[in-house]
């Protein structure tokens, strides 16, 4: 095994506290006295008090929870059925545009992805709130849960849907009943993974929301504008500890799975 040298070890530090301590910093000073976000009073957790009677960052959570919730929804039905389609669709007639459309999202800057939605909304009179939204976030997390789910089909041991075809299974019930609970890991992953994209979202979302929907992002955005006030600083640390907890619960997940299907294998061996 090979040893870590000195320089690595150095990198790696440095690495991980430019990109983890400037969020520790803000965790701190979340519970901080003072109303200076620069200047430590003592411990309070009375921002978090302050930020829940807010009444404008709680209607612009409740967007923005209820758009990541709807959004991440229809795009991992529609990632899962792309996904599916391009890796057991075969060769057929515009395999390769339908395969460039889906993955376009993932390389097309925000900006030009806001701006071509706010043109077609626009363009056929659809007045910008939640729908809008929820359009536009369920566009560019589509092609990340299909990366996902289809990465797992890919590994996927066809025999036994095969065997379950064989047994008398329509096409539909073997994906069901066999195939759906197999990927099932893969598809709830790309679930949180959209789930927390459409939580993060500011350029697009701000182009497609309206005077009546307002995200958080766009939220905090224009309060920071303004300067940073100590209730800014609970918000992101509740942020911070929501995505922590979708990417822990995705980790944990996988591995589970992928020790359930070592056993599953293992089994199968001892079995034969």
């Amino acid at each position: 095994m090979r040893r870590l040298s000195w320089f690595n070890v150095t990198s790696l530090t440095l690495g991980f506290a430019f990109l983890y301590v400037p969020m520790l910093i803000l965790i701190v000073y979340s519970f901080n006295e003072s109303k200076l976000v620069t200047v430590w009073a003592g411990f309070s957790t009375k921002w978090y008090g302050e930020l829940f009677r807010n009444e404008a960052f709680l209607d612009a959570a409740g967007v923005t929870l209820r758009v990541a919730f709807i959004s991440a929804t229809i795009a991992t039905v529609l990632g899962t059925m792309a996904a599916y389609v391009m890796v057991r669709g075969g060769r057929f007639f515009g395999r390769t545009l339908f395969s460039g459309m889906i993955y376009a999202p993932l390389v097309m800057p925000e900006v030009i992805t806001g701006l071509s939605l706010l043109l077609l909304f626009i363009a056929i009179g659809l007045d910008r709130g939640v729908l809008t939204i929820v359009l536009a976030h369920t566009t560019f997390a589509m092609c990340y849960v299909s990366v996902v789910v289809s990465s797992r089909l890919v590994t996927f041991d066809r025999s036994v849907e095969e065997a379950a075809l064989d047994l008398g299974c329509t096409p539909f019930d073997a994906f069901r009943s066999v195939t759906l609970p197999i990927i099932a890991p893969a598809v709830i992953s790309g679930w949180l993974l959209a789930f927390t994209l459409s939580l993060d979202d500011l350029v697009i979302a701000s182009f497609t929301a309206g005077p009546s929907a307002t995200t958080l992002p766009i939220k905090i955005f224009s309060s920071v504008r303004l300067g940073v006030s100590p209730e800014i600083n609970a918000l992101s640390t509740i942020l911070i500890a929501i995505v922590a907890t979708g990417v822990i619960t995705a980790s944990l997940v996988s591995k589970r799975a992928i020790a359930r299907q070592r056993q599953d294998q293992r089994a199968a061996v001892a079995g034969a």
